[in-house]
């Protein structure tokens, strides 16, 4: 029955459910979506870059004429004492190493090309074994120039579609949301800040969206994923549920391990911090982005937890964590008795220079060694201002010689008398250790710290000229990267054994200058309070950009590792140490 409301008839209850079967049974279909919509979901593309290079390496003596084979190469190795070196045709890779241990092994460095994601070289450490007379053989392994690319397509509340990147190895789209559109096959991304836009094209047909991606000159095809296909972008795949904890494994790489309980850690705070980490989903806002979490107690690795894809093989990079070695390895050169002191002027270590460096007045004569490891040198060099002349971003391949470009730096203030941050000061450091050991640093560094550390499997940045950078980047594993804390809570020691001396650790992480926003320095180490409570505990550090952090905190016999992926975004990742340290971190031991 009808009834007539305003005018109109209105049908009955029954007839509304007849009138609403209509469509389904007439076959009707809902409205066609708009054709952006087919892109809401999330996308991946995970790249090996190169290098092609790498696998099994034998060299073998043969009449009058030493020849290398690997990947496929066939070349000849020049020979000059114990000292054997090859280089590839196109750059691909070079080795550089001696015979050592009465003809038994070659140890050296494999020197691979440069990678897309830096723009740098990297040494790493290769031995050979016989395996008979005039034959060795090894494995190179040199470092993966990765990439991994997540993007996330979401509809937006206004019907417009908005969209968010994330790579966990170089941050790229950090903060950025972008509007997305889509005509034809052309996918555009535009920054809703005004920055970049990019392109890409979209094939419906094999679900597949190619962006260009201008910094590394490539084109990266993403396909869909979902959370089991994407581990770079979750914490963890598949979604976990509530953490358990568990002790490390011990291995043979020298860490004793043990469980929290066992060191006197209350487990319920590492938990908790854990938990927050493993439940954080992706989203178009600035997160903390850890990717390894580890910590030691009375010198026993106690957690060894691993996010976004990383694992405890794969090496990371420590970015400006890695310039503390530069204090290292001075130590270990004064402890072996080099001719020089942290006194000693930086200028009479460059004989090499003679009299052609430039603005060379008596503050530049008097700049010392003990300068440079403070960074505290007055020469016109500030990372924090992108028109220093001696900002690190002007080290580039056109400067051929970056020990003689920083000390033809001007003098903007007096030697001592105000820190500021310069990676270039650090590097100098390496010019420093170079002259008075007369030793390339990577053979260094591999001697007389790497070893003793029993490290495996890093690699060291290389300069232009072939040399180590020292203002940092070394990847490293994570448990190898830990090693730096426990050795100088250990007073110079690792598992007993002296590597540097207790002298020279003491003397590294007292407080000699005075950097940007009061925080106080010492040898390459950040120094800092922290309060848990009522109580304030003094730590050191090995301070890099994203957040990689080697904390030391001596009154709880403490080491903690972060790395995180947070480039260029120092507000995130000083919470680790300002508020996730304290708060979960020295909380489980002061909870005992």
């Amino acid at each position: 029955m009808n009834f007539l409301r305003g005018g109109h008839a209105v049908p009955s209850r029954t007839a509304w459910r007849i009138l609403l079967l209509v469509p389904a049974l007439l076959g009707a279909t809902p409205a066609p979506q708009a054709p952006e919509a087919r892109l809401v979901g999330v996308w991946g593309s995970e790249r090996r870059l190169g290098p092609e290079v790498r696998g099994e390496l034998t060299v073998v003596r043969g009449d009058g004429a030493w020849r290398a084979r690997i990947a496929g190469f066939d070349v000849p190795v020049k020979v000059d004492g114990a000292k054997v070196s090859l280089v590839l045709p196109g750059g691909q890779g070079e080795l550089r190493g001696a015979v050592v241990e009465d003809g038994s092994r070659i140890r050296g460095h494999w020197i691979q090309p440069r990678v897309l994601m830096s723009g740098m070289r990297f040494a790493t450490p290769v031995e050979l074994r016989s395996l008979q007379a005039g034959h060795w053989r090894g494995t190179v392994a040199p470092l993966e120039d990765r990439f991994s690319l997540y993007l996330v397509v979401q509809k937006q509340p206004d019907g417009t579609l908005g969209a968010f990147f994330r790579n966990p190895e170089r941050n790229f789209g950090n903060r950025r949301m972008y509007r997305v559109s889509l005509q034809g096959t052309g996918v555009r991304f535009v920054d809703t800040a005004g920055g970049t836009t990019f392109e890409a094209t979209y094939d419906a047909r094999t679900e597949r969206l190619s962006l260009v991606y201008p910094p590394l000159d490539t084109t990266f095809d993403l396909t869909r994923r979902d959370r089991n296909q994407a581990v770079g972008l979750y914490p963890r795949t598949p979604a976990p549920g509530p953490y358990v904890y568990r002790a490390p494994v011990a291995e043979d790489d020298g860490w004793t391990t043990a469980s929290l309980t066992d060191v006197g850690m209350e487990p319920r705070p590492i938990r908790q911090l854990v938990q927050q980490i493993l439940d954080q989903e992706p989203g178009p806002a600035p997160a903390p982005a850890i990717q390894g979490l580890l910590i030691a107690r009375h010198g026993k690795l106690v957690v060894e937890e691993y996010f976004h894809g990383f694992d405890k093989e794969r090496p990371h990079d420590l970015r400006s964590a890695a310039k503390t070695y530069a204090s290292v390895l001075i130590g270990l050169a004064l402890d072996q008795g080099a001719a020089f002191t942290v006194d000693t002027p930086v200028v009479s270590l460059f004989p090499e220079y003679g009299g052609k460096l430039a603005h060379l007045d008596e503050r530049k004569r008097a700049l010392t060694v003990a300068h440079l490891l403070t960074m505290s040198t007055g020469l016109a060099c500030d990372d924090e201002d992108e028109a220093s002349p001696g900002n690190e971003e002007r080290l580039q391949d056109d400067v051929p010689d970056w020990y003689k470009y920083t000390l033809d730096l001007p003098m903007v203030g007096k030697p001592g008398e105000k820190g500021v941050y310069c990676s270039a000061n650090i590097n100098l450091l390496g010019g420093v250790l170079r002259n008075t050991t007369r030793t390339w640093i990577p053979e260094f560094f591999e001697r007389n710290l790497a070893a003793p550390l029993q490290m495996r499997d890093y690699h060291v940045d290389l300069m232009p000229s072939g040399e180590q950078y020292l203002g940092g980047g070394i990847y490293m594993r994570p448990r190898d990267a830990l090693k730096l804390g426990q050795l100088y809570l250990s007073g110079g020691t690792w598992n007993g054994r002296r590597v540097v001396s207790q002298r020279w650790v003491e003397r590294s992480i007292a407080n000699h200058a005075t950097l940007a926003q009061g925080s106080t320095y010492g040898y390459t180490w950040w120094r800092h309070e922290l309060r848990v409570g009522d109580r304030v505990y003094s730590e050191y550090e090995a301070s890099g950009n994203g957040g990689q952090l080697v904390m030391v905190i001596p009154e709880l016999e403490l080491t903690v590792l972060f790395t995180a992926g947070n480039y260029n975004h120092a507000a995130l990742w000083r919470k680790f140490r300002e508020e996730l340290l304290p708060r979960f971190i020295l909380g489980a031991v002061t909870a005992k």
